[in-house]
């Protein structure tokens, strides 16, 4: 099908605007992306049914939510659209993590988002954004992409390739500050930095390395040569930390983590990390548990 506009039936909470039926009208697609959930609070802890241990909680590869639209593979760790799980709201301030793969030529029509932190890292191929602060910009594999949607923006994603499929991910974060003015920022990294080590790319200061949000989180990300083993140092009392497997093999605090898998950890204050296969990518996201 041609390129059509977002359906938006809205999010009953932080994150997207409620859509008029008029503006409804003029945003049609082939697939209802976000559905209507239950309002949800700030507060979200993990199910402690579904802790491995009294502090940690493990999301395995295939047991995320999955959403094949032909044009679109998302895989969500926590509920987004038609994957609704009530033990899989959030971690922390941590609200979606998409794992997404667009076709050629094809993407995301103009949709609206508010007050939510929306982080973009492409993993292969390139990214074409389009906002309604006038930014029209193409993030790449070793780029990261920040939205602080603040008081509203619209935007679209589009698949820039026409002979091959784009893989990047998705992350939304809680921000600490509603109704802020809309911001855009992008920049590549430097991937040298990340070998054997945790190369900061995103934090509450804007003087930092990376990009910046409103929300006292900071992301690293590193490439990791087989049984290397380091350690991360929680940033602020009270954060916990999610790591998700980018490619590779390794053990996060003793548990084994394979491709793709998630991986959180609170009430700790360093982090032990092993890799157990060569080549290794690791993202790791520290973020306030509670508001």
């Amino acid at each position: 099908m041609d390129r059509k506009d977002f359906l938006k039936k809205g999010l009953l909470g932080p994150g997207m605007f409620v859509a008029s039926a008029s503006l409804a009208n003029t945003m049609k697609n082939d697939i209802d992306e976000i559905e209507p959930l239950e309002p949800i609070g700030y507060n979200h802890l993990p199910n402690p049914e579904s802790k491995i241990k009294d502090n940690s909680v493990l999301h395995k590869a295939d047991s995320r939510g999955k959403a094949d639209h032909g044009w679109l593979l998302s895989q969500h760790t926590f509920s987004f659209a038609n994957y609704h799980n009530p033990e899989r709201m959030h971690f922390g301030v941590l609200r979606v993590l998409n794992d997404d793969k667009v076709e050629a030529g094809r993407g995301f029509g103009t949709h609206p988002h508010d007050n939510m932190e929306i982080i973009s890292i492409p993993l292969e191929g390139d990214l074409e954004h389009k906002d309604s602060m006038g930014n029209t910009t193409v993030i790449n594999d070793g780029d990261i992409q920040v939205m602080s949607a603040g008081t509203g923006i619209m935007h679209s994603e589009f698949n820039k390739n026409k002979d091959r499929f784009v893989k990047f991910l998705q992350i939304w974060v809680y921000p600490n500050k509603r109704n802020v003015s809309p911001r855009y920022d992008q920049m590549t990294l430097d991937r040298t930095k990340m070998q054997n080590k945790f190369q900061q790319i995103l934090s509450p200061n804007a003087n930092d390395e990376g990009v910046w949000i409103h929300q006292d989180a900071w992301f690293h990300m590193g490439t990791f040569e087989n049984n290397f083993q380091t350690d991360y140092k929680v940033k602020k009392k009270r954060n916990g930390v999610y790591a998700f497997i980018i490619k590779g093999s390794a053990e996060i605090a003793g548990v084994p983590l394979e491709e793709r898998d998630g991986f959180g950890v609170w009430d700790i204050t360093d982090i032990p990390v092993k890799a157990t296969s060569e080549g290794t990518e690791i993202l790791l996201m520290d973020v306030p548990m509670t508001m």
